[in-house]
């Protein structure tokens, strides 16, 4: 009888966001949606590798579909701060329905070239570097109780991780009996129930306060608070090094699949999953926790443990062993990102939300196409092998550098902490 108690608690626990209405309704369009969005990433990279067997090309398109991240969302996020969230989040997800219809007619009319997909990716690169600061930043107006904000992004990584785990496995079996074409159709129609979900929500309109300065004025005052203020600056740093060193090894993976163990697109999809089972565990570990506390210690640990498995996973040539490393790999990835943006969330001023989760977005998104196209150079001069046990040991060195210097942090972390009622000024 108490366990059943203490299961059933724990569930409301880790669930606690959903008895809102608008981010139930979010969360459950998006869930379908995301399903759709990881179908489409994974047909791409087998559609890419299959067209070229290049290595330098596959790291090539992941590169240049997302480098407009990098260069354009500190700037998206003064659009983020200044305009309508929930406006601009309907935009960005139609537009990222068209592109996908568009790649869908070239597919089934068998006239798609590499060409194709580089300009397509870069399009859709430009809607995400919109679209993911102005997500990130919606996240808080849908929470009444703000003391749940780390709940709901911890939910939030758990929808898609739940994504990654579906999403890839229905890929590979799409594209082994049908073909990548129907990837991206459903990858298409998967958008009807995200901006149904939107538009579906009962959003009170919030006139942004009228702006005296420039939006260049409001870019570099977004700069200077988040490389002024240390916590921020050292997390974002790390996250920008995982994600250039260690997230581009998910690039390389239909070269694991194909290469090293063997197998074809199926196997792709597998090893994908596997990523996608770790990050969902780690996501529901997050928002089983009830406070932010102790995310300074998990975020270091996190990275150091996706380094290791990194290293574990590039001298690998036995699936089932690549399987369960990658597992542990997709857990220890996923606590460093969604506890950083936890964390980031949490010390940001509301008034300067959109610009600060702009440059979390350009470390998170906005590093990895340079990631890319270094795994996809280096991997043609010293093998994928080497390339990914290297991204390993610099993020584990990253991870202990974080550790280091955390000390030093807490000064900064703790008054914030006290503000806001998450501490008392009698913790230690």
């Amino acid at each position: 009888m108490n366990d059943n108690i203490l299961k059933n608690s724990s569930l409301k626990n880790i669930f606690r966001t959903l008895k809102y209405r608008n981010y139930r309704l979010y969360f459950s369009g998006q869930s379908l949606s995301l399903i759709g969005t990881w179908i489409q990433m994974l047909a791409m990279s087998w559609l890419v590798y299959r067209l070229t067997g290049s290595a330098f090309i596959l790291g090539l398109v992941g590169f240049l579909s997302r480098i407009p991240t990098f260069f354009l969302s500190p700037f998206a996020g003064v659009i983020v701060d200044r305009f309508n969230k929930y406006r601009l989040l309907i935009l960005t997800q139609v537009l990222s329905m068209l592109q996908s219809a568009i790649l869908t007619v070239l597919v089934f009319t068998n006239v798609i070239q590499v060409w194709h997909l580089i300009a397509l990716g870069v399009l859709l690169g430009l809607v995400n570097s919109l679209d993911i600061p102005v997500r990130q930043s919606f996240v808080v107006e849908m929470i009444e109780k703000k003391e749940d904000l780390n709940n709901a992004i911890a939910l939030n990584s758990a929808m898609v991780n739940g994504a990654r785990l579906l999403g890839p496995t229905i890929a590979g079996l799409l594209v082994a009996v049908v073909g990548e074409g129907w990837c991206f159709m459903i990858n298409t129609i998967s958008f009807v129930a995200i901006i149904m979900s939107l538009l579906f929500m009962i959003i009170e309109y919030k006139k942004p306060p009228k702006r005296i300065t420039t939006p260049l004025r409001e870019f570099k005052d977004g700069l200077k608070y988040v490389y002024g203020f240390p916590p921020i600056k050292a997390i974002l740093l790390l996250l920008a090094l995982v994600s250039l060193m260690g997230m581009p090894y998910q690039v390389l993976m239909p070269i694991f699949a194909k290469e090293i163990l063997h197998g074809g697109p199926h196997t792709f999809g597998y090893l994908m999953a596997a990523v996608g089972t770790g990050a969902l565990v780690g996501a529901l570990y997050l928002a089983s926790r009830k406070t932010v506390r102790g995310l300074g210690r998990i975020i270091p640990l996190a990275a150091a443990i996706f380094g290791a498995g990194l290293i574990l996973f590039s001298f690998s040539d036995i699936f089932l062993l690549s399987f369960i490393i990658l597992i542990f790999t997709g857990f220890g990835m996923m606590v460093v990102m969604t506890s950083s943006n936890t964390m980031v969330q949490t010390l940001t001023d509301d008034d300067k939300r959109g610009r600060v989760m702009s440059f979390y977005t350009m470390a998170f998104m906005g590093m990895v196409p340079f990631g890319n196209l270094l795994a996809g150079t280096f991997s043609d001069l010293i093998g994928v092998n080497y390339t990914v046990m290297t991204g390993g040991i610099c993020c584990i060195l990253g991870a202990f550098y974080f550790y280091l210097n955390l000390p030093k942090l807490r000064k900064y972390i703790r008054p914030i902490y006290i503000k806001k009622s998450i501490i008392t000024v009698e913790d230690n």
